[in-house]
């Protein structure tokens, strides 16, 4: 809570906590995003809420379907409303055969919410709202995507993104210095909107020192490199096994887990034997590494200068040797994954004639032409904006784990390849389709875990760490955003508390829910307090300076936290419960900004704010 009494905040004290679950109750009642106009002046009262939806919506399925109709911009992508109207027809059939009836579109405050957290990876600005309503109606989310795609937010929104795909969240590499120099380089990637291809290629092939400027790219290699041969096999096989590494290539530019094959042939994939993963693996064993890396995360351990280079004279043979279960050993040539169908057993195979490539440059270019490639960031980008992807999880492809949508998966891929792996134009086809503008909101037809397959409402995903703090600084205005190098300072702060209660044993990209240790620590934080209570510049201070009325006050908190105003039922329930204040004697209770600090703090901690829905 946020005011306890007149000498400071205090966790824990008895009245502050029960004032602030009676304004969290208030406030709670009924998040749920609806259409309310611009201005003081609280919005009308509004749909059911969600809770309320399932028995108010009819089963029977609407045909044909309700239409958008937006107007799409097509000087930036002149293929983009074909794309748009391919996807939607093919998702349009998944519920007609389903019989599906799907949720209604959402509101342009809740889509300009969405939009922003998935493209920027932060929520709306008060201004930012005001410009986007004044955008005509029919042109204003198209609009929008293009504005966030071009904001300076975009690339690193991306570059946070890849950071933790590529490295993870812990160790060495998930934190400090060698993921800042991983997204300083990726932030330039995307800054200049380079070709998906372009970018995988040069991470599977950079070399040199991860200190020179621009080469951040050579820490995803040398984070997973893995156990250390023995010294005495080491001019034969390598300077590192490169286990983890051949995994982590797999799965996150092929969608194929191929660990799962590492010890026995894969047990869901049946064109994937023991073989493959090793053949991957061969391709790495020139791989080497000078200088040391943290063996563990720690603020008192610096990281030093790190380079990676290959070295021809390791490995000569190409060859590298794996147990079978039955003990025996077996020797494997460098050959990349098969493409499957016809030639389903038949890899590429490593060139190793005099002045051919190196073995990184072969295995890029095989990864990037192999037909799972396209599809595999599609899918992945597609889970990324709906919650889920069509093969789910977005690296598990194999033969028990079907996409839920083949001919679009395909097509799709198709097109960002054919489109030179453009981004920003796979972003605008995603977000510019009608099941990107859906509710959350399920019905009689929808409303079962294997409805989700065909995106017929979208799907809640809680906000990652990085989405939390950024919307935190903006909403709060903090003091910290103003100064790039102590908001960075923070943030590692934020993120070290946060990812440790809640990040995986693997150290993959954390999702977390809304539970009682995520809204303790909100709650109890003192950056938070001290954001909220900020005077002069703080959200609530600069409302309450602008001469609002109590009502116009609240409804710029509504549109900084949650970029909604709130609803007739929400005011009403927030302007009666403000005088418990004084009934619980808090001695600071005179403080005109103290009972809207209140309010602030319980949007923030509402399960609105922490979802992106």
């Amino acid at each position: 809570m946020v005011h306890a009494s007149a000498q400071g905040w205090r966790p824990g004290r008895r009245a502050s906590l029960v004032l602030g679950l009676l304004l969290a109750g208030a406030v709670l009642a009924a998040t749920v995003s609806r259409a309310a106009p611009p201005g003081d002046a609280p919005a009308k009262e509004a749909a059911p809420a969600k809770e309320d939806a399932k028995a108010a919506t009819p089963a029977a399925p609407a045909v044909p379907f309700p239409k958008l109709n937006l107007v799409i911009d097509v000087q930036k992508s002149p293929e983009a409303p074909e794309i748009v109207k391919l996807i939607n027809s093919k998702i349009e059939e998944g519920w007609r055969a389903n019989k599906i009836t799907p949720a209604p579109f959402v509101d342009d405050y809740e889509f300009l919410r969405r939009a922003s957290l998935d493209i920027i990876g932060r929520i709306a600005k008060p201004e930012e709202i005001k410009e986007y309503m004044r955008q005509p109606a029919e042109k204003r989310r198209s609009w929008l995507i293009d504005h966030l795609l071009d904001s300076e937010d975009y690339p690193r929104h991306w570059a946070n993104l890849w950071s933790n795909w590529l490295l993870t969240r812990t160790g060495s590499f998930g934190r400090g210095m060698y993921k800042d120099q991983m997204a300083v380089w990726l932030e330039d990637q995307f800054a200049q909107n380079r070709p998906y291809s372009e970018i995988v290629q040069k991470v599977l092939t950079a070399k040199g020192k991860n200190t020179e400027s621009g080469n951040g790219a050579v820490n995803f290699i040398l984070a997973h490199v893995g156990e250390m041969v023995p010294p005495a096999d080491r001019g034969e096989y390598g300077q590192f096994e490169m286990v983890p590494l051949t995994s982590r290539i797999t799965r996150l530019f092929l969608g194929t887990q191929v660990q799962c094959a590492q010890c026995h042939d894969h047990p869901f994939y049946g064109s994937l034997k023991q073989e493959h993963f090793w053949g991957v693996n061969a391709f790495l064993r020139q791989v080497t590494r000078e200088g040391t890396p943290p063996m563990i995360d720690s603020p008192r351990m610096t990281p030093g200068p790190l380079t990676l280079v290959d070295n021809p004279e390791a490995n000569p043979s190409g060859k590298v040797p794996f147990e079978k279960r039955n003990g025996v050993i077996l020797k494997t040539r460098a050959v990349f994954l098969p493409a499957g169908g016809e030639d389903s057993e038949k890899g590429q195979k490593l060139d190793m004639s005099p002045g051919a490539p190196s073995r990184r440059e072969q295995m890029a270019r095989f990864l990037i032409d192999h037909p799972n490639f396209p599809r595999a960031i599609v899918n992945r980008m597609w889970g990324n904006f709906f919650g889920r992807g069509f093969v789910n999880p977005v690296d598990d492809f194999n033969d028990n784990n079907q996409p839920s949508n083949p001919e679009l998966l395909t097509e799709l891929g198709a097109r960002f390849k054919h489109y030179d792996y453009d981004q920003k134009k796979l972003i605008r086809w995603l977000c510019n389709s009608n099941a990107y503008n859906l509710s959350c909101v399920a019905n009689r037809t929808n409303d079962k875990a294997e409805h989700e397959v065909l995106f017929s409402r979208m799907i809640l995903k809680a906000l990652s760490p990085e989405q939390l703090f950024e919307s935190l600084m903006v909403a709060t205005n903090a003091e910290a955003a103003e100064n790039r190098q102590d908001k960075a300072k923070l943030r590692d702060q934020w993120l070290n508390r946060l990812i440790g209660g809640f990040g995986d044993d693997e150290g993959n990209e954390v999702n977390f829910n809304g539970t009682v240790v995520q809204a303790l620590m909100m709650m109890n934080g003192e950056d938070i307090n001290s954001a909220i209570t900020r005077p002069n510049k703080g959200t609530v201070a600069l409302a309450i300076a602008r001469g609002r009325t109590a009502a116009g006050i609240i409804h710029e908190l509504y549109l900084a936290s949650l970029n909604r105003p709130p609803t007739q039922r929400e005011m009403t329930a927030i302007m009666t419960r403000l005088p418990l204040r004084v009934q619980f004697q808090v001695k600071d209770a005179s403080n005109p900004s103290a009972k809207f600090e209140d309010v602030f703090w319980a949007l923030l901690n509402s399960s609105e704010f922490i979802l992106n829905h």
